[in-house]
């Protein structure tokens, strides 16, 4: 896979996950101190997400990072 690819199977994961937990994209950013659009951005793979806001997110979901990035 090359990296936009692998942004999109994230993104995806990184949705399942927060929609599976019944969460909003705006809950996901207020527990994560960033906006609803950036989330957006990253669950439709539009941008990348660094592994500071990978940590806050899979901490929020109560993931381990792992469980979002095994692709």
């Amino acid at each position: 896979m090359d990296i936009e690819q692998n942004r999109i199977v994230l993104g995806r994961a990184i949705g399942e996950r927060r929609e599976a937990q019944g969460l909003s994209q705006n809950v996901l950013a207020l527990m994560v101190g960033s906006s609803k659009s950036h989330i957006w951005r990253i669950e439709t793979g539009r941008v990348g997400v660094g592994i500071d806001d990978l940590s806050r997110i899979a901490g929020a979901l109560d993931v381990a990072v792992r469980d979002l990035v095994s692709f």
